[in-house]
C-alpha cells in the first residue's frame, strides 16, 4: 500500500492534490483508521482508464515506461483539475448576456 508521499512522488503531483482527489472520490483508496492508503494496482488500473489504448489490454506497469506515465497524468489532470481561483471556464451565460457589444 501506498502512502499519499509515495504516490505523489511516483505521479509527480503535490499531496495535496491528491488529497482533495481522496475527499472527492476521484481517485481509488483506501481509508484506514484515518489514514489514507493506495493499492498501486488500483492507481494502475486507474490511470489506465485514461488510455483510450490500455482498455482493452491487460494492465502494465508504467514504471517501466515514463513517457505513458507522463502522458496519462496529463490526461487525469485535465479530467479532475478545476480552473485555478481567478479562472473561469467558458460557459454561456444564464441570463443569454455574453455578447461582447459592451451593452450591459
Amino acid at each position: 500500500m501506498l502512502t499519499i508521499k509515495e504516490l505523489s512522488a511516483w505521479l509527480n503531483i503535490k499531496p495535496s492534490t491528491l488529497y482533495l482527489w481522496v475527499s472527492q472520490n476521484k481517485i481509488p483508496c483506501r481509508r484506514i483508521h484515518g489514514l489514507v492508503r493506495f493499492e498501486p494496482e488500483a492507481i494502475q488500473a486507474w490511470l489506465n482508464g485514461f488510455s483510450s489504448t490500455s482498455r482493452h489490454s491487460p494492465p502494465r506497469l508504467l514504471r517501466h515506461h515514463p513517457d505513458d506515465v507522463d502522458h496519462l497524468i496529463v490526461q487525469a489532470k485535465r479530467a479532475i483539475y478545476t480552473p485555478r481561483h481567478g479562472e473561469t471556464r467558458p460557459t454561456a451565460s444564464p441570463l443569454g448576456k455574453e455578447s461582447n457589444d459592451g451593452a450591459r
